[in-house]
């Protein structure tokens, strides 16, 4: 058996990540605000032995958004509430560096590790949504470089607090009356550019020393901010030379930051069409695609590419090469511009590739085919796991779990029980030592 296994997370975005999963006929709409629904999803996902569930976040929407993105729970409520119905499998909630403080996301993270013993993890996002400036009294978003600077002291705040109380620091002594050692409890007093906080937090320490840090990003801003603080590199890589030199790239920075590479994980978005044959596989998106509604297709992607208005242009010409730049998603819109100009695809046929996985690497195929290409991306060192997209649920997570995770396993490229009890024995990432001062 390899020593090096595969890392899954799924990613669960509302019914489903294709942009017309809604329409689906073995879908139900109102699922997206459903706790049964998100609890049957948890429920198959631990079957699996994944590693962890992962909700993605955003702080404004527009009429022709992402139907998963118009209603939608909060993260870390929802991620508390499947705390309590499941036992082993990772939870993992995004929250913004730009529109929140420290202060909060240090106790809500703290607060989940606590509630579900030690399988949270917070996925650090600096926003990249525009639009969320005007639901937090801004009129503009924060410069992409500035939003990147504020993450790296925001981090650093949150990790100080997760520091305020030492493991032995609560005695709870009841008959000598005696509730904590004085010494080993402690302020932060951080003064910084971004950030004045005085702490310390009113949460013990985590029980996995510090949740699991995750971060998104993939520009060069991005990187380097992984290479810093990230345990876990979600990105989105639609070719294996790209995933491959990505991969690299973050290994070498985490080095070059002075971390051991092996404590950095690099799982890119993988969207997964599985049928009992590849023809079935294809009819199954293209059913998909013949319900995308065009004008949602086409807002989707002017948004990815810094919202262009694409009124003037046939939708079957090719994309023009005067696209705006912007202060959002800039790895993400290079992505998009780059595979449009690699398969030479319309502005329509641009829009209706992306509709399912928004760039990310898209498999169509038997649970054969589909153990073939991850097995391929993880030995040649293209990935360290995969965070799980599938177009609508339950029927990919079910088919997934029911049949490509017993292919992985008997090639010794998967876990075939949890190695232990939290989201770091999972992911074999170490317990951070504690900082003393």
């Amino acid at each position: 058996m390899s020593a090096r296994q595969m890392k899954f997370g799924l990613f669960l975005m509302g019914v489903g990540h294709h942009i017309a999963a809604w329409r689906h006929p073995d879908v139900r709409p109102e699922w997206c605000e459903d706790f049964t629904f998100f609890r049957r999803m948890a429920e198959i996902a631990e079957r699996g032995k994944l590693d962890m569930l992962f909700i993605s976040d955003g702080l404004a929407i527009e009429p022709l958004s992402h139907p998963a993105e118009l209603v939608r729970l909060e993260p870390f409520t929802l991620l508390a509430a499947l705390a309590a119905v499941t036992e082993r499998i990772g939870l993992a909630g995004t929250a913004s560096t730009t529109y929140n403080e420290p202060f909060h996301i240090a106790r809500k993270c703290s607060s989940l590790d606590h509630i579900s013993r030690g399988r949270a993890a917070w996925n650090i996002v600096t926003s990249y949504y525009e639009e969320e400036a005007y639901n937090f009294s801004r009129t503009a978003h924060l410069e992409h470089r500035l939003r990147y600077e504020r993450a790296r002291e925001f981090v650093d705040v949150v990790n100080g607090l997760w520091e305020s109380w030492d493991d032995e620091a609560l005695i709870r002594d009841q008959a000598s009356g005696v509730y904590f050692h004085p010494n080993k409890w402690r302020p932060l007093n951080h003064r910084g550019t971004h950030f004045s906080v005085r702490g310390p937090l009113n949460s013990s320490r985590p029980p996995q020393g510090k949740p699991v840090l995750i971060q998104a990003g993939s520009s060069p801003d991005g990187i380097r901010f992984a290479a810093q603080v990230a345990e876990v590199v979600f990105t989105a890589q639609s070719t294996l030379e790209d995933a491959k030199r990505f991969y690299r790239t973050i290994k070498q920075e985490a080095a070059r930051a002075g971390r051991h590479p092996d404590h950095i994980l690099v799982m890119p978005g993988v969207s997964l069409y599985i049928g009992e044959t590849e023809q079935e596989a294809k009819e199954e998106y293209e059913q998909l695609q013949e319900l995308i509604v065009p004008e949602v297709g086409l807002a989707f992607l002017s948004d990815y590419l810094g919202g262009i208005d694409f009124s003037n242009y046939s939708l079957d010409a090719p994309l023009p090469d005067n696209i705006p730049e912007t202060n959002g998603n800039q790895s993400r819109r290079q992505l998009i511009i780059d595979l449009a100009r690699r398969e030479g695809l319309t502005i329509r046929q641009l829009y209706q590739r992306i509709a399912g996985a928004r760039g990310h690497f898209t498999i169509i195929g038997t649970p054969e085919q589909i153990a073939d290409q991850l097995e391929q991306w993880f030995r040649q060192h293209a990935a360290d796991g995969f965070n799980l997209m599938f177009p609508y649920y339950p029927h990919g997570l079910s088919r997934f779990v029911e049949q490509v995770i017993p292919i992985l396993q008997t090639r010794g490229l998967f876990r075939r029980e949890y190695e232990g009890t939290t989201l770091r024995e999972h992911l074999g990432l170490p317990i951070p030592r504690p900082i003393r001062v």
